[in-house]
């Protein structure tokens, strides 16, 4: 008996087919929040917030810089970059958040310059095309190895890229198989809510990854029911995808702003959005997980976003995205804890 359990870590190590560390296991739903770089490492207060919302996932978002959209190179893990935006400091999130028993998606992201969108990224030569390709893959591949040996349990191979992929599919199914050889845990990619249904690589991934900013309502303060009315197009939409492909669908993002009108287009977060309505934003957290959570098919989600300074963040005045100190954060609360 001695002997098995000494052979045992060196068979794992030189066997491919042996289970991962509990830390790796999957729960039934992926409550998660979005865990904003910041300038800063991580201490215990920064998680502690994240533990008392029975949260048990977080993104960790390292990125890469590009200049503009027909701009072949990822600038990425540099000096000038925020702590929590460098592959240092993303190693250090994911240490701190294992260590409180919290499972990680590493999602690293691309930001082009003036904040343009990252769907639109598209060269206009082939030249370029490979030398995106090859930019791509440095930057991918360094974070896959780094999923590797944190032990990380999802891996985002990357978020709203839509004409990337549309015009160069083959390099995408190359670079799956890429970052398999690396990286032996679950995959996803994080697809716009209008890009999903389009994406090709699905069937070699575990979770079908949508940005879920789906306009749900036109209203200035839309009510629970209203908004549930308005999920149901597109669940019926998300409910055939994951049949078809035979995967589930995990919401890689999700939330709404605290404004007027927070469900006419989620996705906007223009600067001049200033008037504050917390009931518009409770409202609506409440229907997507009425709608969304009890569903087998599936598999939960991160909410955008959550900043590590939760003292800080959020607020009944703040009109962006986070739930944090906002009505919303308690019925999230309640809800991740009916879920665990």
């Amino acid at each position: 008996m001695k002997f098995r359990w000494i052979l045992l870590p060196i068979a794992c190590f030189l066997l491919s087919g042996c289970p991962r560390s509990p830390l790796n296991k999957l729960p039934e739903k992926i409550n998660g929040v979005s865990f904003v770089a910041s300038r800063n490492p991580v201490n215990q207060h920064n998680i502690d917030p994240v533990l008392d919302i029975n949260a048990n996932f977080a993104a960790v978002m390292p990125f890469g810089f590009i200049r503009n959209l027909d701009t072949p190179d990822i600038v990425f893990d540099t000096e000038r970059q925020w702590y929590g935006e460098t592959k240092e400091g993303a190693r250090q999130y994911i240490e701190r958040l294992h260590s409180n028993g919290i499972q990680v998606m590493l999602k690293p992201q691309i930001w082009i310059w003036r904040g343009e969108f990252t769907g639109y990224l598209k060269m206009n030569s082939e030249g370029k095309w490979n030398q995106l390709e090859d930019s791509y893959r440095d930057f991918i591949l360094t974070y896959a190895q780094l999923a590797e040996e944190m032990n990380v349990a999802l891996l985002c191979i990357g978020t709203e890229l839509e004409q990337f992929i549309v015009h160069r599919p083959e390099y995408w199914i190359e670079l799956i198989s890429e970052i398999k050889i690396r990286y032996k845990g679950k995959l996803t990619y994080a697809a716009n809510w209008d890009e999903y249904k389009r994406v090709p690589f699905w069937d070699q991934l575990d979770y079908i990854g949508v940005d879920a900013y789906f306009p749900v309502s036109p209203d200035k303060t839309p009510s629970l029911e209203g908004a549930k009315e308005g999920w149901h197009q597109w669940k019926q939409e998300l409910n055939g995808v994951a049949n078809k492909v035979g995967l589930p669908i995990l919401f890689t993002e999700y939330g709404y702003r605290s404004v007027d009108y927070a469900g006419k287009e989620p996705w906007k977060s223009d600067r001049d959005m200033t008037t504050v309505n917390l009931e518009a934003q409770s409202n609506l957290t409440q229907a997507l997980f009425e709608s969304f959570y009890d569903e087998p098919w599936f598999a939960g989600g991160f909410i955008w976003k959550w900043y590590i300074d939760h003292p800080n963040a959020g607020g009944v005045e703040n009109a962006r995205f986070t739930p944090q100190n906002k009505p919303a954060q308690k019925y999230i609360q309640g809800q991740f804890d009916r879920l665990r």
